[in-house]
């Protein structure tokens, strides 16, 4: 009797372990969905598409070192002087903490500046808050790689 209910007992825990994983993971693959439309929106100068996904407190520290809140970070979405072919992220890690997901990663640019081509590539932390069942971003952190 006594084997059986460890036997259960393990099981329950089994079960649990693989609900809770695939949970996170359905949470994780949610927030990358997050930050691929959020690229995609900026390359498409879309500021009404980051808006929603940016908490009113956001923290955006450019590459420059710029600090912007969120209201300068959609302006400089909308008025951008690049023209942007390509936006992606690599390498992404999404790591949970509670109700918060921090994402690290590589964030590739390329387009047209001032009539030249270029190519960005930066380092990249985004910090995710989850309020009410909804994954919002409130800071932004980019550190340029030299080519």
């Amino acid at each position: 009797m006594r084997v059986a209910l460890h036997g259960f007992l393990l099981l329950a825990v089994l079960a649990g372990n693989a609900q809770t994983g695939a949970l996170w993971e359905a949470q994780q693959n949610r927030i990358l969905a997050l930050e691929r439309a959020w690229n995609q929106a900026v390359q498409q100068k879309d500021a009404k598409a980051v808006e929603p996904l940016l908490d009113e407190e956001l923290i955006y520290i450019d590459d420059d070192g710029t600090i912007m809140n969120k209201a300068h970070y959609l302006t400089s979405v909308r008025e951008s002087a690049q023209h942007f072919q390509h936006i992606v992220n690599e390498s992404t890690q999404v790591r949970f903490f509670g109700k918060s997901a921090v994402v690290i990663g590589i964030y590739r640019e390329q387009g047209v500046k001032n009539g030249k081509p270029y190519i960005l590539r930066d380092r990249f932390v985004d910090t995710w808050i989850d309020q009410n069942n909804a994954w919002m971003c409130v800071a932004s952190q980019s550190t340029l790689i030299a080519h």
